[in-house]
């Protein structure tokens, strides 16, 4: 195994192996972010970041396929990160969205990695934002984020992108499930796929609706746009309205701000994890799960165990 400084080396100058073993690395040991990140964070902030997500089945991988030939058409590297349940035997990611977009697995300018959730919430594991620094310092222009889509998604997907893509379907029992839990709110650009199948305009009109409900505040209002992932141009016009959208970023000075956000995120979650790190080197498990306990019967309540923890809570507080 190459130390981590020579890989980082031929990573930058455009090893893709080198980039791969990066990766893994980043997933395998959470730790090892600490050492990369900063050797790479002075090469990032170039890359314009699109997260799609949506209900299991609505054909975003499909979907993802038509975007990178729109772009690669345009001359620009992508980037795909596609986040994969976990699988129940290895805890490594399932490979059918990879399998789908097959065919740019001979253009070097493309690079698709798969991730599992590894049990992270939203859909996104701990080490996608740090995967998708990679990316950047690689060179990509654009990078591609798939969710998995379960769980609270607006949670950590709005977090890493620039411009979020929220794909529904008609026929799957509910046409708006793509806008539950607040997922509406963070949604830049509707798609509803596979639009030749029935049900697509009372699809369009609920999800026209919520958006008519919708508190959020901007100049920008999402459209809806019909894709058909069956179809090679299939997603031409979500293409367009992407760059829309990102037109849109750049004049607002909403783009800026988005990176200011997501670098408050970044750091905000580092202190959560380290902190959580250090916390088991004070209060062992346990400890924790007698407390817990006490607290479930009612014998105490979480305020007074916080109280009872505190000298321990202070010598954490020093660690830091």
């Amino acid at each position: 195994m190459y130390p981590v400084e020579e890989l980082v080396q031929k990573m930058i100058s455009g090893n893709r192996r080198a980039l791969g073993k990066l990766i893994t690395l980043i997933e395998n040991d959470p730790s090892s972010s600490a050492v990369i990140v900063p050797k790479i964070h002075n090469l990032t902030g170039n890359a314009y970041i699109i997260g799609i997500t949506g209900p299991p089945g609505s054909g975003k991988s499909s979907i993802v396929d038509k975007l990178i030939f729109n772009y690669r058409n345009e001359g620009k590297k992508v980037g795909v990160v596609t986040i994969d349940p976990t699988s129940p035997f290895t805890g490594g990611a399932l490979l059918g969205d990879r399998i789908r977009m097959q065919r740019h697995y001979t253009d070097e300018k493309v690079f698709i990695r798969s991730m599992s959730t590894r049990g992270s919430l939203g859909g996104l594991s701990e080490a996608t934002a740090n995967v998708i620094k990679l990316f950047d310092a690689f060179g990509k222009d654009v990078i591609i984020i798939e969710t998995v889509g379960t769980g609270q998604i607006e949670v950590d997907i709005i977090k890493v992108a620039d411009t979020v893509v929220l794909v529904s379907v008609p026929g799957m029992g509910d046409d708006v499930q793509t806008i539950k839990a607040g997922i509406m709110e963070i949604g830049d650009i509707f798609s509803v796929n596979k639009a030749e199948t029935d049900g697509v305009e009372k699809c369009i009109s609920e999800i026209r609706m919520m958006l008519e409900l919708s508190e959020k505040n901007e100049v920008w209002i999402p459209p809806i746009i019909k894709t058909y992932g069956n179809k090679e141009n299939g997603a031409d016009d979500l293409y367009k309205a992407i760059n829309n959208h990102y037109t849109y970023l750049i004049e607002s000075g909403i783009y800026g701000k988005k990176r200011v956000f997501r670098g408050k995120n970044e750091l905000l979650n580092i202190i959560q994890n380290l902190f959580m790190k250090n916390l088991y080197s004070f209060v062992s498990e346990d400890e924790l799960e007698e407390l817990a306990e006490k607290i479930a019967n009612r014998e105490k309540d979480p305020y007074m165990v916080i109280e009872e923890l505190m000298p321990k809570l202070r010598k954490l507080y020093e660690v830091f």
